[in-house]
């Protein structure tokens, strides 16, 4: 009976979070395939007759939205890779090397990373300015990257520590470098935890605001911008239109997460079972 209870209670519980979860996800797409009349109902209508007009109003209106969405894959792409590249190659020095300079920078990297991200947002727009790098990709993509590599710095290392060591001596005595024992040993081994970081910085770069509102104004406006830009309209909301681009920005990182799940559950419990 005890058991049945807390089966119970532990499914009635992830149905919670689910839910809480979910249902918003799911109230944005059925908005987005609602007609105006039918987005705001009372009683709202569970059934309604489907429509894409806020899909092709999104796209005769607001046509720099799909230009926001390209520019959102370039920079999460972009960062994405800089910020895995970098994460790993600093992983494998903490875990491989001993110094007393790494030890007190392992905790300088947690502090850097508590550091609101307003506090270096206005100063470094002036040295941005200077660099003639403002509302270009590469900015974005190195701010991006450079906020996530301290957490990505600690996961990478924690997934290191668990490849032996004595595969490197063994690559070492069979005369490869410390890049080939990287390259060839180290990465592949430590693949799950690459791909743990990519996500953090994929779910991260892609939903960002406040870069991109403060360094960027046309050419690389990303996508959160548009849509912020449409609940300021001369004309009023949209609010199916709306809708739909909120959609259609939620949709690409949504299955990315999903398909990596798993690396990701890897990626959060690395070495919590080492002894």
């Amino acid at each position: 009976m005890r058991k049945t209870v807390r089966k119970f209670l532990k499914g009635f519980a992830i149905f919670l979070v689910l839910s809480w979860s979910l249902i918003p996800i799911m109230l944005i797409a059925l908005s987005s395939l609602k007609a105006d009349r039918d987005i705001f109902a009372a009683p709202p209508r569970l059934f309604f007759e489907p429509t894409l007009s806020n899909y092709t109003g999104l796209w005769t209106r607001w046509s720099d939205f799909f230009d926001g969405l390209l520019n959102s894959v370039i920079i999460t792409t972009g960062a994405t890779l800089l910020a895995v590249l970098t994460s790993a190659m600093a992983g494998y020095a903490y875990s491989r090397f001993r110094h007393p300079a790494l030890a007190g920078s392992a905790f300088f990297l947690i502090f850097i990373r508590l550091i609101p991200p307003i506090v270096i947002t206005l100063p470094l727009f002036p040295v941005a300015n200077a660099l003639r790098l403002n509302d270009t990709h590469i900015l974005l993509i190195v701010l991006y990257a450079t906020f996530f590599v301290s957490l990505g710095t600690l996961v990478m290392r924690t997934f290191i520590d668990q490849i032996p060591r004595e595969l490197d001596e063994a690559a070492h005595m069979d005369g490869a470098t410390r890049l080939q024992i990287l390259r060839k040993v180290i990465l592949p081994l430590s693949a799950q935890g690459m791909v743990a970081v990519a996500v953090f910085v994929v779910v991260y770069a892609w939903n960002e605001f406040l870069f991109a509102f403060i360094f960027t104004t046309t050419n690389a406006k990303t996508a959160p911008l548009v849509i912020s830009e449409m609940f300021g309209a001369v004309e009023g909301v949209e609010w199916g239109v709306l809708f739909a681009a909120s959609t259609l920005q939620l949709l690409p990182v949504l299955l990315f997460v999903i398909l990596a799940q798993k690396h990701l559950v890897a990626g959060l419990t690395a070495g919590a079972t080492k002894g």
